[in-house]
């Protein structure tokens, strides 16, 4: 809430106006949930703590336009879509025709100037990011703490450091996977050992979350696609939420020869296998819309499956099972997933997948602006002022509450202007959207304030100005300029009251209360 007048001793009073003040873009994800201020990570953070899950459920993991982030559930079906799905099916044992969720790469939060260490990459040095390293060794932010794939859950009761060497000789495929949230950049190995004092990988590649940019083509990563693995785990801080708000990751028996779809970067599959039916690395699937989750089933598990209908899966790697990757969390309930290993393949489709410059990814996208904050009068229907941006067809435009203390009634949903009104007073936070069936939504917020109905008024008492009001709600802060043009406003005091006395002998300014 914000009320300005302009008043001069002797006393003239001119030009009660706005109520509105400026509103800073809010963050929000694919998923039309507003991500809010990013913490700044001072210390290594393990993923299985609340204080990662705050950190990584504030993050942009990927631009909205990503694969990772692209709603496919309206995407056309492959031509062969079912002759695929019957060759992965028939690839898999009879007894592994199903899907499975399996507990398997972590990761670890990094500060920004977490130190570089040396890590030699002894596989696929040419096929890796150094980050300024000399090959063989890459420099990589590697905290003490970062641990290996499977650790704490599956790693047979291995402390973090023997995880980290290997000490009980479990193998495997050992991933590691660093992010630094600040900078944006994310690091990933395949089979990382730490030898004595001495990190060592296979190979290490790095992603930019803030970009669409590829590796060179026909680059490994720590998958066998290419892809990174990071932005495809299920978490628990997602689960908690109810849906998982992207693409999984997802393993098949074999995959075809020489092909690829983006965003893959690499093949993995012997030369005989040339089968068109055979899905390539990055063939993109999703659980059929004709599933029905059922109601009884762990949050976890309809947070997949929710995560499955609308992201789908990206094919990432060769296995002996039709499966996804969780994280490791020691904070998932016995039986979280288990439901999930009744499913039959035969309730998955294979899509056809987008291009690097198609669906999100293509111009005209459109863009949503939701107006100002401000302060409206409880009993009083406000007039949003949104607007939408778009090329082409009209998208849906949609207006919804996201959050508040009571009920927001739109006159008209899909106008970018329509009334709304609100059954008690209190902060609330409204979406507008912009769906037009091929980009990403486009979605803006507004906070509107809600409370009686406010109005400011002035009276001279001496050499002062008297300003008093109604309406609003505390901390009340007055503020002063002597121009409008310089947008410099002096904090002069700040009250709980709705009264204060203010000198102004000899001077004209402006001033203006503002409230909550």
């Amino acid at each position: 809430m914000i009320a300005i007048l302009r008043a001069c001793l002797p006393l003239a009073v001119a030009g009660l106006t706005g109520l509105a003040s400026a509103t800073a873009a809010e963050r929000i994800n694919q998923e039309g949930r507003i991500l809010g201020p990013l913490p700044v990570v001072t210390n290594a953070v393990l993923f299985d703590t609340p204080e990662a899950d705050g950190i990584v459920s504030a993050m942009s993991i990927f631009p909205v336009t990503s694969a990772w982030n692209e709603d496919i559930s309206r995407r056309p079906l492959l031509t062969n879509s079912d002759a695929m799905i019957a060759q992965i099916i028939s690839d898999l044992s009879s007894s592994r025709r199903s899907l499975r969720g399996f507990f398997e790469m972590n990761f670890v939060l990094a500060p920004d100037d977490q130190a570089l260490v040396p890590i030699e990459f002894v596989d696929y040095p040419d096929e890796s990011d150094l980050n300024g390293g000399v090959s063989p060794d890459g420099s990589y932010p590697i905290p003490g703490n970062m641990p290996v794939e499977g650790w704490p859950t599956q790693t047979s009761g291995e402390t973090l450091l023997q995880a980290q060497q290997d000490a009980l000789g479990l193998g495997g495929d050992r991933h590691s996977i660093v992010v630094q949230p600040g900078t944006g950049w994310l690091f990933e190995t395949w089979e990382a050992l730490l030898s004595g004092t001495n990190w060592q990988a296979a190979n290490g590649a790095m992603f930019n979350l803030n970009t669409n940019g590829q590796r060179p083509a026909g680059w490994t990563s720590g998958d066998a696609a290419g892809l990174p693995m990071f932005p495809a785990l299920v978490r628990y801080d997602e689960c908690e939420r109810g849906m998982v708000e992207h693409a999984c990751r997802l393993v098949v028996k074999r995959t075809r020869y020489h092909t690829y779809i983006y965003p893959a970067n690499h093949y993995a599959a012997s030369s005989a296998n040339t089968n068109a039916d055979l899905p390539a690395m990055g063939q993109r699937l999703r659980l059929k819309a004709s599933f029905t989750i059922p109601p009884t089933w762990t949050k976890e598990e309809q947070a997949v499956l929710l995560g499955l209908k609308k992201y789908g899966g990206l094919v990432a790697d060769n296995g002996n099972f039709f499966s996804l990757s969780i994280t490791p969390d020691d904070r998932w309930p016995a039986g979280a997933f288990d439901d999930l290993s009744s499913i039959g393949i035969t309730n998955f489709e294979v899509i056809q997948s987008t291009g690097p410059n198609e669906g999100p990814r293509s111009p005209g996208a459109p863009m949503a602006y939701a107006g100002a904050d401000r302060y409206v009068a409880l009993g009083t229907p406000a007039t949003l002022q949104g607007f939408v941006n778009y090329a082409g067809s009209p998208p849906a435009v949609l207006w919804r509450l996201y959050s508040g203390p009571g009920a927001a009634t739109f006159a008209n949903p899909s106008q970018t202007n329509t009334p709304v009104s609100f059954s008690a007073p209190g902060a609330y936070t409204l979406m507008l959207s912009a769906d037009d069936g091929v980009h990403a939504v486009a979605y803006a917020a507004v906070v509107l304030t809600v409370g009686q109905p406010f109005a400011l008024g002035a009276a001279p008492a001496g050499t002062n100005l008297v300003l008093s009001w109604s309406g609003g709600a505390p901390p009340f802060t007055i503020e002063g300029t002597d121009s409008l043009s310089t947008g410099v406003w002096t904090s002069l005091v700040t009250t709980s009251g709705q009264r204060v006395s203010l000198p102004l002998a000899g001077r004209c300014g402006f001033f203006r209360v503002v409230g909550q």
